[in-house]
């Protein structure tokens, strides 16, 4: 359990200077292929929706894989609030359903494949040479590089502003699906 330990401190020190786009910031816009090859767009989805849109590391990563999970038992109190998820790794399209099916998961997963909606939202870092002796990333990213987004989720309101973000260096911890829905909550009784 210690070496586990030390190498996830490894990667959360490597990952500390990441600090991704903040509440008030416009949300870049993109259009990226699911699980299936069709393109969505964040542009076009905001249109009738709030977005939650959450960027995670890959398929192969079990963190990842249940918060996905979580996030998907709270899809109905999601959707009841009037908003979708997107959720985007830096993975080809098979990898993308790949997950969709291990998970169950009735949301669009995107595939990033140059990893450049990661970098505009400011999340991609190197976990460093001790990671990559571990994980091979080159073999799992679409583009072959070796590097990973920072896990976050931003929630986007109908103008493209991001209302909430969460980006957080350590890859253990995730906005809760409950953090979310009190947010999307909130901005309702704001509106």
């Amino acid at each position: 359990m210690g070496k586990l330990q030390d190498f996830q401190k490894l990667v959360i020190a490597n990952a500390s200077h990441v600090k991704g786009l903040k509440a008030g910031d416009v949300a870049p816009d993109f259009t990226l292929p699911n699980a299936f090859g069709k393109m969505i767009s964040l542009s076009e989805v905001v249109k009738s929706s709030h977005v939650i849109l959450k960027f995670y590391r890959g398929e192969w990563c079990p963190i990842c894989n249940l918060d996905l999970r979580a996030i998907q038992a709270s899809l109905p109190q999601i959707k009841a609030l009037g908003a979708v998820v997107l959720a985007i790794s830096p993975q080809k399209p098979d990898d993308a359903l790949t997950l969709t099916e291990k998970n169950h998961l009735d949301f669009e997963v995107l595939s990033d494949a140059d990893q450049q909606v990661i970098k505009d939202y400011r999340l991609q870092f190197d976990p460093g040479i001790g990671y990559h002796k571990r994980r091979d990333l080159t073999l799992l990213n679409a583009d072959g590089s070796k590097t990973l987004p920072v896990p976050a989720t931003f929630i986007i309101n109908r103008q493209r502003i991001i209302t909430t973000a969460h980006v957080e260096a350590n890859y253990t911890e995730r906005m809760l699906p409950s953090e979310i829905i009190k947010t999307l909550l909130d901005e309702k009784h704001k509106t």
